[in-house]
């Protein structure tokens, strides 16, 4: 592949194609740490859509695999190189424009989460879809997974604020798709169908966002739990009464692990807590407030606080957001990313509890509780062969145990390498097939990001 590599490097601007073996280490893997990454031919670290293009129909000319990744954060292996790939970077693509009159961002895959959010704060709006790891995660990659976060029990995640997309196919041909309008029925919603697809039908070159008022103030309620059946039984009787802003769980070992980092005063000896929040307005925040406070109640909680302080509050959202790298801190972390329809919920926490006993594995679970969405993070030690293996049987247990809940292997960070072996009985095999048939129309060389999704 020389000779090819050297055409690829002279049709694009120096510095765009990496080679060098030292730099190309950190775009073999996302945060998934997938062990099975390979080092890839090269990097490009494409800086235009029209850059993009060159890249991929020089991938399509020599039959070369393309893997695209945004920031490296992802938790599925979505973005894990292959041999003989190259791997796509939109990191450099960082332009961004806000049009408050429209109330909407056209942004470029690149951008950070946090800096949307931060832009559009600028001019009184609010880009509401909110990752743990929105300080982090880029755009193009909360596109390619569909990503969720904390607000989204009442405010939807990111493909409800789609509203136009521009993606390179698989051919370097470039398409619109969707624009500046909020009713559009135009042919077959095709804007969608490219978000969540993680890469495998095209590269996202930019996004048009919807953007909202601002959030109005908060009010935050934190209840701590004995038993996570407690803690469970508060959620659905919150859930069936009011619509929270927020409504976010975590189990005795995330809560610990946060304390041990943050030492902010959680209570080491509750086995669950949650942190609610209202904002509605006046009487109607109240009402939301005192609801969600007699469900706690009602369910056993131990102590149960309420704030309008927005610090106060803010503080113990971090703790929640703060869970995946707190725990990290205790050995390698395989996260899970199953979901239920929220009836279910207290059998899958429980069903993981049962899991994590008989695999003897430490699984800490937060969730946002609100959709029924858990990450339970298996912690393992490398070097302890045997517990290795009871880690990797528990990961797939618990998968089947979401499908067999009716739920699923994935609510937010998308199948990538590591779940796919899942997906047929998630949604079977019609489905799947045609997933494949749409795939192979979009992408008849196979050459966007192979592996990924599809076994």
């Amino acid at each position: 592949m020389d000779a090819a590599l050297a055409e690829l490097v002279d049709e694009l601007p120096d510095g765009v194609v990496v080679t060098d073996p030292d730099l190309l280490e950190k775009y073999r893997r996302d945060r998934a740490a997938d062990p099975r990454a390979a080092m890839p031919l090269a990097a490009v670290r494409a800086e235009s859509t029209e850059q993009v293009q060159t890249a991929v129909r020089w991938a399509a000319r020599h039959r070369v695999p393309v893997v695209p990744r945004g920031a490296g954060t992802g938790l599925s292996g979505g973005s894990t190189a292959v041999d003989g790939g190259i791997v796509l970077s939109t990191e450099r693509m960082r332009t961004m424009r806000i049009d408050p009159l429209t109330r909407m961002a056209v942004v470029q895959p690149g951008l950070l989460n946090g800096e949307v959010k931060a832009a559009a704060a600028e001019h009184g709006l609010w880009y509401p879809p909110d990752p743990s790891s929105f300080e982090i995660c880029s755009i193009g990659g909360n596109v390619a997974t569909n990503a969720g976060g904390l607000c989204c029990v009442k405010y939807g995640v990111t493909t409800d604020y789609v509203l136009g997309l521009e993606v390179v196919l698989s051919d370097g041909t470039a398409v619109r798709l969707g624009g500046p309008r909020l009713k559009d029925v135009a042919g077959l919603s095709l804007t969608k169908l490219f978000v969540g697809s993680e890469g495998t039908l095209g590269i996202v070159t930019e996004a048009t966002l919807r953007l909202l008022p601002a959030q109005p103030p908060t009010s935050t309620l934190v209840a701590t739990f004995a038993s996570t059946l407690d803690a469970t039984g508060a959620i659905l009787a919150i859930t069936s009464a009011v619509r929270p802003a927020m409504l976010e769980f975590m189990d005795r070992t995330s809560i610990n692990a946060v304390e041990d980092m943050l030492r902010m005063g959680l209570d080491r000896d509750a086995a669950a807590l949650l942190v609610a929040r209202s904002d509605s307005q006046y009487l109607a925040a109240e009402l939301e407030m005192k609801t969600m406070a007699a469900a706690c109640e009602a369910n056993g909680a131990t102590e149960i606080f309420e704030t309008d302080d927005a610090t106060a509050g803010e503080a113990f959202v971090v703790a929640r957001r703060s869970a995946i790298p707190a725990v990290e801190r205790r050995g390698t972390v395989l996260l899970e990313d199953v979901g239920v329809p929220l009836p279910r919920l207290p059998d899958l926490v429980a069903g993981i509890e049962a899991i994590a006993a008989a695999r003897e594995v430490t699984i800490a679970l937060i969730a946002h509780a609100g959709d029924g969405n858990t990450h339970p993070l298996i912690v393992v030690d490398p070097a302890d062969e045997d517990m290795a293996r009871r880690a990797e049987l528990a990961f797939g247990e618990v998968m089947d145990l979401a499908i067999r809940l009716d739920g699923t292997i994935t609510g937010e960070h998308g199948v990538g390498r590591l779940k796919k072996a899942w997906l047929v009985d998630q949604v079977g095999p019609d489905v799947l097939d045609l997933s494949l048939r749409i795939k192979q129309a979009l992408d008849p060389m196979g050459i966007l990001n192979p592996g990924a999704i599809f076994s």
